[in-house]
């Protein structure tokens, strides 16, 4: 590459050899800094967000009798106390939530560095030389020894952001913090959801298990009387195979259960960070009022509550302000660098009136030819920002699929929780008249068989539906936007 920057030459005053008043300096130094700071313009494009493609209202929307208010908090929504107490804990030690923790503060750190560029850089230099010049190369024909010691503050590189290179750079940088931020946000509701749903699910196989466990305690008293009515000559042996067939059934389930309660709960600590412990006594059911009843309210606002949307704005906002550093780099760049002390051959005259040193050096730089470098570059940032407006424009869309996919899904899982419940009551009822049938000698045994399994299969999908609802209705929480963290 060929790069060919045009300077000015550098222009070094020192008062031994033009003077200068310090009023004049002074002036001069205030009329560049606040040219600098002042007299910038930006390049990027003015910002404009994409309209939203996005219907008045949902369908399948419900409105519900109590409306629990999303942006009161998620306390306000997951009314259960156990857990509130997991999710509290999962916020505070989750990995994944501390890694997104330190994405934010590495998108601030970043913010900072680029924020500092606005304004130049003071700093303080002492130096002191000693040197020898032998006599053939003294000019006097003498061997000569020299102290040079000096003394300053000044600034170096300092960038006039005339065209908003530096303050389009600054602003980028804030918009990827912001995005970083609204992010981590996303994380925690992201997290706060899998803790729910994931305490939900651990509790309806805990309720699933408690009825698999009853069953076999129930068949095995079974086994029991028909091995004696057996060993008495009361009933066939045929019969006494088919109760063992069922208890060996439910056996199964339950050991099936047993494996899926254990990695549930390994599945939640990993999510809480510890271990936790595993509900005691009776209470072995799926807390009907865990969640309070929310309204999902108009599809516009998910703009506002939504933080993976806001990220994406501020992504396509970095975007915008990076069109404009890439603009700017095709006009000229101006520096300044300069620094006021003292000089003197000896030490002590440092402080000596007449010791007072300065230099000011402006340079002015721009590439001539860059085999199209910078065409490249700016037409990175345009095709950048046209991929952040196709990711604002599919997150949007994405968030209306989301709220719309959890409103069916309460809506519809509602009536298969009612049906489900009818079916239940039915099969206790068919089970019943199947063993009166069965003790009255006008049925088989196998026809009681069926029904027993039929039973445990309705009352397993029963709580298996409230369940389901109860995950649903935690989407829905998520599809919106969640509460104030």
């Amino acid at each position: 590459m060929l790069n060919m920057p045009v300077s000015l030459p550098k222009l070094k005053y020192r008062h031994q050899r033009a003077p200068m008043k310090k009023e004049k300096a002074a002036r001069l130094a205030t009329m560049l800094l606040v040219l600098g700071l002042s007299g910038c313009t930006s390049l990027a494009p003015p910002h404009s967000t994409p309209e939203a493609a996005l219907p008045d209202a949902y369908s399948n929307q419900v409105a519900p009798t109590t409306v629990a208010d999303a942006d009161n908090g998620w306390r306000s929504y997951f009314t259960d106390t156990r857990l509130q107490a997991l999710i509290e804990q999962a916020l505070t030690t989750n990995y994944d939530l501390r890694s997104a923790l330190l994405r934010v503060e590495q998108a601030r750190a970043a913010y900072g560095i680029q924020r500092a560029e606005r304004l130049p850089t003071l700093g303080v230099e002492a130096a002191g030389e000693r040197s020898r010049t032998p006599a053939d190369l003294s000019p006097s024909g003498r061997t000569r020894i020299g102290n040079q010691f000096q003394a300053g503050v000044g600034f170096s590189t300092w960038e006039l952001d005339f065209w908003g290179r530096v303050r389009n750079l600054n602003e980028a940088a804030l918009e990827q913090y912001l995005a970083t931020d609204e992010a981590r946000r996303a994380t925690e509701i992201s997290l706060i959801a899998q803790v729910a749903d994931s305490y939900f699910r651990l509790q309806e196989l805990d309720e699933r298990l408690d009825l698999a466990r009853r069953t076999i305690d129930s068949r095995q008293e079974s086994l029991r009387i028909f091995t004696r009515r057996v060993e008495v000559g009361a009933t066939s042996p045929l019969e006494l195979t088919q109760v063992e067939m069922l208890l060996q059934q439910a056996k199964a389930l339950g050991a099936q259960l047993e494996q899926a309660y254990a990695q549930q709960a390994n599945a939640l600590a990993l999510l809480v960070g510890s271990p936790i412990e595993t509900v005691a006594g009776d209470e072995h059911k799926i807390a009907a009022d865990a969640l309070a009843p929310l309204a999902p309210g108009l599809p516009s606002e998910l703009l506002i509550r939504r933080p993976d949307i806001r990220s994406a704005e501020h992504l396509l906002r970095s975007a915008n302000a990076n069109i404009g550093a890439a603009r700017a780099a095709f006009f000229p760049r101006i520096a300044l660098t300069g620094n006021l002390g003292t000089a003197s051959a000896d030490l002590g005259g440092l402080l000596g009136s007449d010791s007072q040193a300065w230099n000011f050096s402006p340079t002015l730089s721009l590439p001539i030819f860059d085999s199209g470098r910078r065409r490249a570059n700016l037409t990175l940032a345009e095709l950048r920002r046209e991929q952040a407006v196709v990711e604002y424009e599919q997150t949007i869309q994405q968030a209306f699929r989301d709220v719309a996919d959890a409103l069916a899904a309460n809506r519809w899982l509602a009536e298969q929780l009612e049906t489900a419940s009818a079916m239940l009551a039915v099969q206790r009822e068919r089970t019943r008249l199947a063993m009166l049938r069965y003790e009255s000698g006008a049925v088989p045994y196998l026809e009681v068989l069926d029904a027993q399994r039929d039973l445990l299969s309705a009352e397993q999908q029963r709580v298996e539906k409230r369940r389901q609802l109860l995950s649903a209705r935690v989407a829905l929480y998520t599809a919106l936007g969640g509460g104030l963290i």
